[in-house]
């Protein structure tokens, strides 16, 4: 693998590059060229680099055996660019314009890191519904502060962040983590159990239906002043010519605290 480094190298292919071509996160790259044997690489990553640097021999020395001259160099950078081309690169399908170079690099990391762990063949159904739950709680954030401490709070417990470094309200996100700092040590300790949580459970469940009951309730209310704004302007549909005068009956009925068409 020392050689491979050096090769890189000599090739000028850097880790931003080389992760892009074989469609991971530069992290992962870094990780992938710190193993000892390029056969624990995934197989498909061994492949690609294999075709990039024009490798059809696959013994253990084969990296080893090439030199690099100035018609090598060039066929290499041929095919990354093509390979890049070809790739469907995260800037032909997202438009990044509008974000500065620090914030396009995180999102590429970040999808990246995503699109390898929904490709893990032994962890697949478990890595979708984490990604699922991870794009929940993205949509929820700006009305849940939380999530963000919770963010901050791992980040802080796998190293990756100063443990007093507080980038959002720092009280609330000093609290929240002193808070589950102390229910995590509970967790891990072994001093909780499902038998003594089970009623603190019940209660969670019976406040997340309580909530979902009032959000369809208030879903279908909605729905019966949507007919009734309708119904009582004359229209069959909503457009861009009545719009205004729509939602102006709509809290017209709201305001008179019922609805017209619910009476005999």
């Amino acid at each position: 693998m020392k050689r491979l480094n050096e090769l890189l190298q000599e090739l000028g292919i850097s880790k931003v590059r080389l992760a892009k071509y074989l469609g991971v996160s530069r992290q992962m790259v870094y990780n992938y060229l710190e193993l000892d044997d390029i056969n624990k690489w995934p197989k498909e990553k061994k492949i690609l680099l294999y075709k990039l640097l024009d490798i059809t021999d696959d013994s253990e020395h084969a990296i080893e055996k090439i030199t690099v001259t100035t018609d090598y160099l060039m066929s290499v950078e041929n095919r990354l660019n093509q390979g890049l081309k070809n790739s469907g690169d995260i800037d032909n399908y997202l438009d990044l314009k509008n974000l500065n170079k620090e914030a396009q690099t995180l999102l590429t990391d970040i999808i990246n890191l995503i699109k390898e762990s929904l490709e893990d063949e032994n962890h697949q159904e478990e890595n979708y519904y984490t990604f699922l739950y991870l794009f929940h709680m993205l949509q929820s954030m700006n009305n849940v502060p939380e999530i963000k401490y919770i963010f901050g709070y791992m980040s802080k417990i796998t190293g990756f962040t100063k443990p007093n470094e507080f980038k959002f309200n720092e009280d609330k996100q000093f609290i929240f983590e002193s808070i589950l700092y102390t229910a995590l040590n509970l967790y891990n300790n072994g001093g909780a159990s499902r038998s003594k949580l089970s009623e603190s459970h019940r209660r969670f469940v019976e406040e997340i239906e309580k909530k979902n009951e009032e959000k369809l309730s208030r879903t279908q209310q909605l729905n019966a002043i949507k007919i009734q704004a309708l119904k009582e302007l004359g229209y069959t549909e909503i457009n861009p010519s009545n719009a205004d005068e729509f939602l102006e009956k709509i809290a017209e009925i709201e305001s008179r605290g019922s609805i017209i068409g619910d009476k005999k």
